[in-house]
């Protein structure tokens, strides 16, 4: 009987071990500067938490421009401890930037994306055209909401800059808002000519798997009404959770021909352009893609098999409407949402030029 329960003891323990996986989160996935001034370094501190049962390790940060430094946690980040990751930007170009830095972690293959923007002035002055995006006479440095590559429980957040043009008190204010996203504004009223962040929280236990796809409204002022000219196109991608799945080679592996399209080479049929992706399972088990969906809807997808076994393709048709695309502000992607744990999220561009 001891010995009995020795092995189920050890077996459990060799499962536990099995199962325990590192997750990366971050307290905020895009951060903006606002306005900077030429050739004067700013720096954003990311705040990394480990969610998952075994020690996190950043193993590398990688800028996407030479005029990026990055400093991060070298150490191993245990369960429920914080690392941050320090990026620090010299502008080296006067106008608008978007960068992006990739990290590298022992949570999963593919590596984490955090992302910067802002607006490099040789003078920093209160005009608010750093906030390229004008609603009337309210200004603000986005023109979309998107969260990715989020999981259930999670509570990350977004900053969206805004500055009061008008002569009058303003209270920043998102129409239609969702039950799943929260807003607070600091200040909660702008006066004339002053700057203020709408900070929204995605609240992702009251969300479904893949993407959701909403739109809200900005209030331009007292009794606005919600239409084209104040949407704020709002996605999110939820992603399946593998950190209790046991690492193994008997894992699918999802493999597609093209993931960046550029449809100016396509042919085009009653302004329609159309291509097919071949899509593949290499791994040595049976793959599934649980979500195909499309982030703007003048894009139309059709798969002809959802289930593959080891080894086997299919093929994916893309069909895109380019009068419709042009107006929606949405980006023209696909997502797919897969059991392959290094890659739950595939996403294929489609470039319009």
């Amino acid at each position: 009987m001891k010995r009995l329960l020795l092995s189920i003891l050890l077996s459990a323990l060799v499962v536990l071990a099995a199962t325990a996986q590192p997750r990366f989160s971050s307290d905020k996935q895009t951060y903006s500067f606002g306005q900077i001034a030429w050739k004067r370094p700013v720096t954003v501190e990311y705040h990394i938490t480990n969610t998952g049962t075994r020690p996190l390790l950043l193993s590398q940060v990688e800028p996407d421009c030479a005029c990026t430094a990055t400093e991060w946690t070298r150490s191993a980040i245990a369960p429920g401890h914080k690392g941050v990751v320090a990026v620090t930007f010299d502008a080296q170009s006067l106008g608008h930037f978007a960068k992006a830095v990739a990290v590298h972690t022992n949570a999963q293959a593919a590596p984490f994306y955090l992302h910067f923007s802002g607006w490099v002035k040789l003078e920093v002055k209160e005009d608010g055209r750093d906030y390229p995006y004008l609603y009337d006479q309210i200004r603000l440095d986005k023109e979309e909401i998107a969260f990715a590559d989020t999981h259930r429980g999670e509570q990350p957040t977004m900053q969206i800059g805004v500055i009061n043009l008008s002569d009058q008190p303003y209270e920043p204010v998102l129409m239609h808002l969702p039950s799943y996203l929260k807003m607070t504004a600091t200040p909660a009223v702008l006066q004339p000519q002053e700057r203020g962040i709408i900070t929204l929280r995605l609240q992702t236990g009251k969300l479904e798997l893949g993407l959701t796809r909403t739109s809200v409204y900005l209030s331009r002022f007292m009794g606005d009404k919600v239409s084209a000219e104040n949407e704020l196109p709002f996605t999110v991608v939820l992603l399946p959770d593998f950190s209790s799945t046991a690492a193994s080679a008997h894992q699918p592996a999802i493999h597609l021909s093209a993931t960046q399209v550029d449809l100016s080479t396509l042919p085009v049929k009653k302004n329609k352009a159309q291509c097919d992706i071949r899509l593949a399972n290499t791994g040595e088990a049976t793959l599934h893609i649980d979500k195909l969906q499309v982030f703007n809807p003048a894009v139309g997808v059709s798969l002809k098999k959802r289930t593959l076994k080891a080894g086997e393709t299919t093929r994916l048709r893309i069909t895109v409407d380019r009068k419709a695309s042009a107006k929606k502000k949405q980006r023209l992607r696909v997502l797919l949402i897969t059991n392959d744990p290094r890659q739950p999220k595939v996403e294929i561009n489609l470039h319009n030029p």
